[in-house]
Protein backbone atom coordinates (compact mmCIF):
# COMPACT_ATOMS: atom_id res chain seq x y z
CA UNK A 1 0.00 0.00 0.00
CA UNK A 2 1.70 2.94 -1.35
CA UNK A 3 1.65 6.13 0.99
CA UNK A 4 -0.96 8.14 -1.23
CA UNK A 5 -3.11 5.45 -0.31
CA UNK A 6 -3.26 5.28 3.20
CA UNK A 7 -4.01 9.14 2.67
CA UNK A 8 -6.20 9.10 0.77
CA UNK A 9 -7.95 5.56 3.76
CA UNK A 10 -7.14 7.87 6.35
CA UNK A 11 -8.86 11.05 4.51
CA UNK A 12 -12.05 8.14 4.15
CA UNK A 13 -11.90 7.19 7.51
CA UNK A 14 -12.13 10.89 8.96
CA UNK A 15 -15.12 11.64 6.23
CA UNK A 16 -16.81 8.45 7.98
CA UNK A 17 -15.84 10.11 11.45
CA UNK A 18 -14.10 7.07 12.31
CA UNK A 19 -11.03 7.21 14.79
CA UNK A 20 -7.33 5.73 13.36
CA UNK A 21 -4.15 6.12 14.35
CA UNK A 22 -1.71 7.07 11.84
CA UNK A 23 1.84 5.97 12.36
CA UNK A 24 5.23 6.91 11.07
CA UNK A 25 8.66 5.64 11.31
CA UNK A 26 10.88 8.14 12.17
CA UNK A 27 13.90 6.57 13.23
CA UNK A 28 15.19 2.70 12.19
CA UNK A 29 18.54 1.04 13.02
CA UNK A 30 19.73 -2.06 10.85
CA UNK A 31 19.18 -4.89 10.51
CA UNK A 32 15.38 -3.46 10.72
CA UNK A 33 13.33 -4.10 7.88
CA UNK A 34 11.47 -0.48 8.39
CA UNK A 35 12.73 2.03 6.83
CA UNK A 36 12.43 6.33 8.27
CA UNK A 37 9.48 7.34 5.90
CA UNK A 38 7.64 4.19 6.17
CA UNK A 39 3.75 4.97 7.41
CA UNK A 40 0.33 2.55 8.56
CA UNK A 41 -2.92 3.38 9.71
CA UNK A 42 -4.05 1.73 12.68
CA UNK A 43 -8.11 1.02 13.08
CA UNK A 44 -9.84 0.89 16.26
CA UNK A 45 -10.07 -2.75 16.12
CA UNK A 46 -6.45 -3.13 15.60
CA UNK A 47 -6.03 -4.07 12.09
CA UNK A 48 -3.30 -2.64 10.54
CA UNK A 49 -2.81 -1.08 6.78
CA UNK A 50 0.43 -0.17 5.74
CA UNK A 51 3.76 -1.20 6.68
CA UNK A 52 6.02 0.00 10.16
CA UNK A 53 8.05 -3.15 10.93
CA UNK A 54 7.84 -6.72 11.06
CA UNK A 55 5.26 -9.15 12.44
CA UNK A 56 7.24 -8.55 16.33
CA UNK A 57 7.29 -4.70 15.49
CA UNK A 58 3.62 -4.48 14.20
CA UNK A 59 2.24 -6.40 17.70
CA UNK A 60 3.83 -3.63 19.65
CA UNK A 61 2.81 -0.74 17.07
CA UNK A 62 -0.77 -2.23 17.12
CA UNK A 63 -0.65 -2.37 21.57
CA UNK A 64 0.50 1.05 21.93
CA UNK A 65 -1.67 2.45 19.45
CA UNK A 66 -4.86 0.98 20.77
CA UNK A 67 -3.60 2.72 24.06
CA UNK A 68 -2.52 6.35 22.13
CA UNK A 69 -6.23 6.19 21.13
CA UNK A 70 -7.77 5.61 24.08
CA UNK A 71 -5.76 8.35 25.77
CA UNK A 72 -6.48 10.68 22.61
CA UNK A 73 -2.71 11.72 23.00
CA UNK A 74 0.00 11.27 20.46
CA UNK A 75 3.04 9.32 21.36
CA UNK A 76 6.47 8.50 20.18
CA UNK A 77 6.65 4.24 20.92
CA UNK A 78 10.80 2.94 20.89
CA UNK A 79 11.08 -0.43 20.04
CA UNK A 80 14.40 -1.67 21.03
CA UNK A 81 15.76 -5.64 21.07
CA UNK A 82 16.35 -7.72 23.88
CA UNK A 83 19.34 -5.76 25.40
CA UNK A 84 17.09 -2.25 24.94
CA UNK A 85 16.94 -1.41 28.60
CA UNK A 86 20.55 -1.57 28.69
CA UNK A 87 21.36 0.83 25.89
CA UNK A 88 18.40 3.05 26.02
CA UNK A 89 16.09 5.35 27.94
CA UNK A 90 13.05 5.89 27.03
CA UNK A 91 12.48 10.15 26.58
CA UNK A 92 9.78 12.20 27.79
CA UNK A 93 6.61 11.87 25.93
CA UNK A 94 7.97 8.38 24.76
CA UNK A 95 6.98 4.51 25.47
CA UNK A 96 9.90 2.29 25.13
CA UNK A 97 9.12 -1.09 24.42
CA UNK A 98 12.16 -4.02 24.61
CA UNK A 99 11.28 -6.80 22.39
CA UNK A 100 13.56 -10.11 22.75
CA UNK A 101 12.69 -11.17 19.04
CA UNK A 102 13.92 -8.25 17.41
CA UNK A 103 16.39 -9.42 15.16
CA UNK A 104 18.20 -6.36 15.43
CA UNK A 105 18.27 -3.10 15.85
CA UNK A 106 15.66 -0.15 17.30
CA UNK A 107 13.20 1.38 15.52
CA UNK A 108 11.28 4.88 16.75
CA UNK A 109 7.75 5.32 15.78
CA UNK A 110 5.63 8.57 16.03
CA UNK A 111 1.69 7.36 16.78
CA UNK A 112 -0.75 10.26 16.16
CA UNK A 113 -4.27 9.62 17.17
CA UNK A 114 -7.48 10.89 15.23
CA UNK A 115 -10.41 11.10 16.64
CA UNK A 116 -13.74 12.73 15.30
CA UNK A 117 -13.92 16.54 15.95
CA UNK A 118 -17.02 17.14 18.37
CA UNK A 119 -20.33 16.94 16.25
CA UNK A 120 -22.51 20.43 16.49
CA UNK A 121 -25.98 20.04 14.58
CA UNK A 122 -27.75 23.44 14.24
CA UNK A 123 -31.50 23.59 13.28
CA UNK A 124 -32.51 27.13 11.38
CA UNK A 125 -30.62 30.18 9.44
CA UNK A 126 -31.26 33.00 12.06
CA UNK A 127 -28.43 35.23 12.68
CA UNK A 128 -27.44 33.03 15.61
CA UNK A 129 -27.30 29.86 14.14
CA UNK A 130 -25.10 31.29 10.93
CA UNK A 131 -22.94 33.20 13.93
CA UNK A 132 -22.41 29.60 15.31
CA UNK A 133 -22.02 27.89 11.90
CA UNK A 134 -19.06 30.24 11.17
CA UNK A 135 -17.69 30.67 14.52
CA UNK A 136 -17.76 26.80 15.77
CA UNK A 137 -15.56 25.63 13.53
CA UNK A 138 -12.63 27.57 14.67
CA UNK A 139 -12.83 26.12 18.02
CA UNK A 140 -12.84 22.70 17.05
CA UNK A 141 -16.10 21.51 15.85
CA UNK A 142 -17.35 19.94 12.98
CA UNK A 143 -21.30 21.73 12.11
CA UNK A 144 -23.76 20.20 9.93
CA UNK A 145 -26.96 20.97 9.42
CA UNK A 146 -30.12 19.46 10.15
CA UNK A 147 -32.28 19.50 7.58
CA UNK A 148 -35.78 17.84 6.75
CA UNK A 149 -35.54 13.67 6.70
CA UNK A 150 -31.85 13.73 7.96
CA UNK A 151 -31.29 11.22 11.37
CA UNK A 152 -29.61 12.64 14.36
CA UNK A 153 -25.96 10.54 14.66
CA UNK A 154 -25.78 8.77 17.55
CA UNK A 155 -21.74 10.45 18.28
CA UNK A 156 -23.80 14.14 17.77
CA UNK A 157 -22.49 16.34 20.86
CA UNK A 158 -24.65 18.76 20.35
CA UNK A 159 -27.97 19.63 19.14
CA UNK A 160 -28.99 23.41 19.10
CA UNK A 161 -32.53 24.86 18.03
CA UNK A 162 -31.99 28.26 16.27
CA UNK A 163 -35.24 28.18 14.08
CA UNK A 164 -37.57 30.37 15.86
CA UNK A 165 -40.91 28.03 15.58
CA UNK A 166 -39.80 25.89 12.62
CA UNK A 167 -40.55 21.99 13.51
CA UNK A 168 -38.53 22.68 17.07
CA UNK A 169 -40.30 20.15 18.46
CA UNK A 170 -39.58 17.15 16.67
CA UNK A 171 -35.80 17.95 16.38
CA UNK A 172 -35.88 18.10 20.55
CA UNK A 173 -37.49 15.46 20.84
CA UNK A 174 -35.36 13.52 18.39
CA UNK A 175 -32.09 14.51 19.85
CA UNK A 176 -33.93 13.69 23.23
CA UNK A 177 -34.54 9.98 22.38
CA UNK A 178 -30.74 9.58 20.46
CA UNK A 179 -29.34 10.49 23.80
CA UNK A 180 -27.63 13.71 22.87
CA UNK A 181 -25.26 15.29 25.57
CA UNK A 182 -25.96 19.03 25.01
CA UNK A 183 -29.17 19.99 23.64
CA UNK A 184 -30.25 23.64 23.46
CA UNK A 185 -33.64 25.53 22.04
CA UNK A 186 -32.54 29.40 21.28
CA UNK A 187 -35.74 31.24 22.71
CA UNK A 188 -36.77 33.39 25.15
CA UNK A 189 -37.41 32.26 28.99
CA UNK A 190 -41.42 32.47 28.19
CA UNK A 191 -41.51 30.81 24.49
CA UNK A 192 -38.66 28.56 25.90
CA UNK A 193 -41.49 27.18 28.56
CA UNK A 194 -43.66 27.18 25.89
CA UNK A 195 -42.29 25.27 23.80
CA UNK A 196 -41.08 22.52 26.62
CA UNK A 197 -44.11 22.61 27.47
CA UNK A 198 -45.53 21.27 24.33
CA UNK A 199 -43.53 18.12 23.94
CA UNK A 200 -44.54 14.66 24.05
CA UNK A 201 -42.33 13.24 27.03
CA UNK A 202 -41.90 13.11 30.65
CA UNK A 203 -41.01 15.96 32.67
CA UNK A 204 -37.74 14.94 33.46
CA UNK A 205 -36.51 14.72 29.92
CA UNK A 206 -37.75 18.56 29.30
CA UNK A 207 -35.14 19.23 31.65
CA UNK A 208 -32.46 17.72 29.34
CA UNK A 209 -33.45 21.07 27.08
CA UNK A 210 -31.63 24.15 28.23
CA UNK A 211 -33.39 27.09 26.98
CA UNK A 212 -32.49 30.17 26.77
CA UNK A 213 -29.41 28.75 25.42
CA UNK A 214 -25.64 29.25 26.41
CA UNK A 215 -24.08 31.23 29.22
CA UNK A 216 -25.66 34.22 30.55
CA UNK A 217 -22.63 36.59 29.88
CA UNK A 218 -24.77 39.29 29.23
CA UNK A 219 -24.61 39.00 25.22
CA UNK A 220 -26.03 40.75 22.87
CA UNK A 221 -25.09 40.74 19.42
CA UNK A 222 -25.79 37.26 17.72
CA UNK A 223 -22.09 36.60 17.53
CA UNK A 224 -22.06 37.37 21.43
CA UNK A 225 -25.07 34.44 22.17
CA UNK A 226 -23.06 32.29 19.74
CA UNK A 227 -20.00 32.65 21.92
CA UNK A 228 -22.16 32.04 25.26
CA UNK A 229 -23.62 28.76 23.43
CA UNK A 230 -20.14 27.52 22.34
CA UNK A 231 -19.06 28.48 26.30
CA UNK A 232 -21.89 26.28 27.62
CA UNK A 233 -21.62 23.54 25.44
CA UNK A 234 -17.79 22.97 26.40
CA UNK A 235 -18.30 23.70 30.02
CA UNK A 236 -20.70 21.09 30.22
CA UNK A 237 -18.44 18.25 29.04
CA UNK A 238 -17.52 15.50 31.34
CA UNK A 239 -14.13 16.72 33.47
CA UNK A 240 -10.64 15.78 31.31
CA UNK A 241 -9.31 14.67 34.87
CA UNK A 242 -11.92 11.81 35.35
CA UNK A 243 -11.53 8.39 34.63
CA UNK A 244 -13.37 7.73 30.86
CA UNK A 245 -15.49 5.23 30.39
CA UNK A 246 -15.92 2.88 27.88
CA UNK A 247 -18.27 4.36 26.19
CA UNK A 248 -16.28 7.62 26.42
CA UNK A 249 -13.93 6.29 24.47
CA UNK A 250 -13.17 6.36 20.55
CA UNK A 251 -12.46 2.41 20.85
CA UNK A 252 -15.87 1.14 20.72
CA UNK A 253 -14.18 -1.97 22.93
CA UNK A 254 -11.25 -1.40 24.84
CA UNK A 255 -8.92 -4.74 24.01
CA UNK A 256 -7.65 -5.94 27.21
CA UNK A 257 -4.04 -7.61 27.00
CA UNK A 258 -2.77 -10.88 26.96
CA UNK A 259 1.04 -11.93 28.12
CA UNK A 260 2.68 -13.89 25.15
CA UNK A 261 3.72 -17.13 26.62
CA UNK A 262 6.43 -17.42 24.92
CA UNK A 263 8.39 -14.16 25.28
CA UNK A 264 6.42 -12.01 27.52
CA UNK A 265 5.55 -9.29 25.22
CA UNK A 266 2.48 -7.56 25.82
CA UNK A 267 -0.39 -8.08 22.88
CA UNK A 268 -3.32 -6.80 22.66
CA UNK A 269 -6.16 -9.28 22.18
CA UNK A 270 -8.02 -8.45 19.04
CA UNK A 271 -8.52 -10.03 15.99
CA UNK A 272 -5.99 -9.00 14.34
CA UNK A 273 -3.01 -10.29 16.58
CA UNK A 274 -1.54 -13.65 16.24
CA UNK A 275 -3.33 -16.45 18.23
CA UNK A 276 -3.23 -19.86 18.94
CA UNK A 277 -6.36 -22.42 20.80
CA UNK A 278 -4.74 -24.73 23.33
CA UNK A 279 -6.56 -26.51 25.95
CA UNK A 280 -10.05 -24.58 24.52
CA UNK A 281 -8.10 -20.90 25.73
CA UNK A 282 -6.64 -18.18 23.17
CA UNK A 283 -3.40 -17.56 23.43
CA UNK A 284 -1.59 -14.23 21.27
CA UNK A 285 1.73 -14.11 20.22
CA UNK A 286 3.55 -11.23 18.91
CA UNK A 287 4.84 -12.91 15.89
CA UNK A 288 5.13 -15.74 13.89
CA UNK A 289 8.39 -17.12 15.81
CA UNK A 290 6.73 -17.14 19.34
CA UNK A 291 3.67 -18.81 17.96
CA UNK A 292 5.35 -21.96 15.98
CA UNK A 293 7.72 -22.25 19.52
CA UNK A 294 4.48 -22.69 21.29
CA UNK A 295 2.38 -24.77 18.77
CA UNK A 296 5.36 -27.41 19.11
CA UNK A 297 5.84 -27.88 22.53
CA UNK A 298 3.07 -25.82 24.59
CA UNK A 299 3.53 -27.62 27.64
CA UNK A 300 7.09 -26.21 28.31
CA UNK A 301 6.06 -22.71 28.18
CA UNK A 302 2.90 -23.34 30.29
CA UNK A 303 4.80 -24.90 33.15
CA UNK A 304 6.69 -21.61 33.38
CA UNK A 305 3.49 -19.45 33.90
CA UNK A 306 3.15 -18.55 37.77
Amino acid sequence: MSKLDLLNRASDLQSRRLPYVWATVVRAEKPTSAKPGDCAVILADGTIEGFVGGSCAESSVRNESLKALRAEKATTLLITPGDGPERYEARPGEVSVSNPCLSGGTIEIFLEPSVPQPLMLLLGKAPIALALAEIAPLVGFEVRELVSGSEIPSDADAVIIASHGSDEEQWLEMAIAKGVRYIALVASHKRGAAVLSSLAIGGDLKKLVRTPAGLDIGAKTPSEVAISIIAEVISTRPSSTATKSDEDSPIEQVPKVAIDPVCAMEVAMVEGSLQLEFDGRPYYFCGTGCKKAFAANPQSYLNREP
